[in-house]
């Protein structure tokens, strides 16, 4: 299989835990077979190839998303980068243009795309790879999977087919309808419309360049920005004559707010925390290295990180965007490719970081105008590269880096630091990348 997973998102959903740059398919709530926390996009590639061992993963996302991928899943995926954001269809279109001129997926070949975010079962990515099978019969130009609906939503859109059969040619797209147009929906066998759909390689690349004006991927790159904001359905789905129905009737679940995702998290408690015996229905998320104590909660949610702190009702949490948009602030916790970045205490003038790198990693080599640092080694081996001069490192050592001056640092093993940058002006746009000479 050759699969595009779709990786957005705005990360305030599910806020404090999802940021700018933690989005809800990082936040590790789920659990492998072996009991290890893992995140949506470690649980959805593990299904995957569960399904199909060989299968061909890319993931398009955008730049802010890049590191946390590299981290979780290091180099088991392709990534297509968007320049910027710019809507499902150019997104489609750029990973497209990827698997065929970087990757060399071949024009015959069958491709699915798939969102990052669903909560479903093994079955799930078993019907996806029928809808490349379906894909390499060539009967139609496009095939869909549909969701069997389990009440009338107003949340999804719907797709009608011809006929209740397994697999039918579709009928026509609907838009998110009020309830009682739901149900109407449901009596024609209508499907929730998941955004997860298979195509021909060849058939998309010869409508994409019917409809923008590129020659290669490298070109359509650089013309990214210009490209219509417009989603995939609208442009192309909704559009397409010849296509059919692939009709899914195991788990799906859209674990797009903190009530959703209460359902289907490993533990009710994460972190230190302790809920007396007339807590109900409650769920504690606790990143924090405080204790949370929950008394007589009934169909709460409480998450707790560096961004800030959250009491909820679980209705009510689906509403709280427009809040969180008042108080929200710079991550105080990354993902990078190399490990993680922690912000402990920020001062006027400074700004204390935890850094935890791991085993055979290393950063950039890179420099700062505007900030000095001040390095201390907490635990683990490695070395640091100062505008040229090696130093090994092991607990207790401490290394200052002025501004101007070129530095990285590799670990051995996992090396935990603690980082003092000192500047009138910190920010993380104080960054030029250099090449380093060995």
């Amino acid at each position: 299989m050759n699969i595009i997973l779709l990786s957005g998102g705005s990360g305030k959903r599910l806020w404090p835990l999802s940021n700018e740059v933690r989005s809800k398919q990082f936040i590790q709530l789920f659990k492998d077979e072996g009991g290890n926390y893992e995140s949506m996009v470690q649980r959805v590639y593990r299904q995957i190839t569960a399904v199909d061992a060989d299968a061909k993963v890319t993931i398009a996302t955008s730049k802010s998303q890049a590191s946390a991928i590299h981290n979780q899943l290091g180099d088991k995926v392709s990534i297509c980068v968007e320049p910027c954001r710019r809507d499902t269809f150019p997104a489609i279109l750029l990973a497209s243009v990827y698997l065929h001129d970087e990757l060399g997926v071949g024009e015959d070949e069958g491709v699915a795309v798939c969102p990052v975010d669903p909560y479903v079962e093994n079955s799930y990515y078993e019907c996806v790879k029928k809808l490349e099978d379906a894909v390499k019969q060539g009967d139609v130009n496009l095939t869909l999977m549909g969701i069997t609906p389990t009440y009338p939503s107003d949340k999804y859109g719907y797709i009608i087919p011809e006929d209740n059969g397994e697999v039918s040619k579709v009928k026509e797209f609907k838009e998110k309808p009020d309830t009682e147009t739901a149900k109407k929906y449901l009596a024609q066998n209508a499907l929730w419309n998941a955004g997860v759909f298979a195509f021909r390689l060849g058939y998309l690349l010869e409508k994409v360049h019917s409809m923008v004006d590129f020659t290669d991927y490298r070109d359509l790159y650089a013309k990214y920005e210009t490209l219509t904001k417009i989603s995939f359905d609208y442009a192309v789905v909704e559009k397409e004559a010849s296509s059919q129905v692939v009709r899914y009737n195991g788990e799906w679940k859209d674990v797009g707010t903190w009530n959703m995702m209460a359902e289907v998290m490993a533990d009710n408690i994460k972190g230190k925390a302790i809920m007396d015996v007339a807590c109900e229905n409650t769920q504690i998320v606790n990143e924090l290295n405080i204790p949370i104590i929950c008394m007589g909660c009934k169909d709460m949610v409480i998450a707790a990180s560096g961004d800030g702190i959250l009491v909820s009702d679980k209705e009510r949490s689906g509403y709280m965007k427009p809040y969180v948009e008042k108080v929200s602030t710079d991550a105080m916790f990354a993902e990078k490719s190399w490990g993680t970045y922690t912000v402990m205490d920020v001062q006027p003038g400074s700004m204390t970081v935890k850094v935890s790198i791991r085993a055979g990693e290393h950063m950039t080599y890179h420099s700062h105008d505007y900030r000095d640092e001040v390095w201390t080694v907490v635990a683990g081996t490695g070395e640091a590269v100062v505008d040229g001069m090696e130093q090994k490192l092991r607990a207790g050592d401490v290394i200052m880096v002025a501004a101007g001056c070129k530095h990285t640092i590799a670990a051995t093993t996992q090396l935990e630091l603690i980082e003092v940058q000192i500047g009138e002006s910190i920010s993380v746009a104080d960054k030029k990348k250099h090449e380093l000479k060995q």
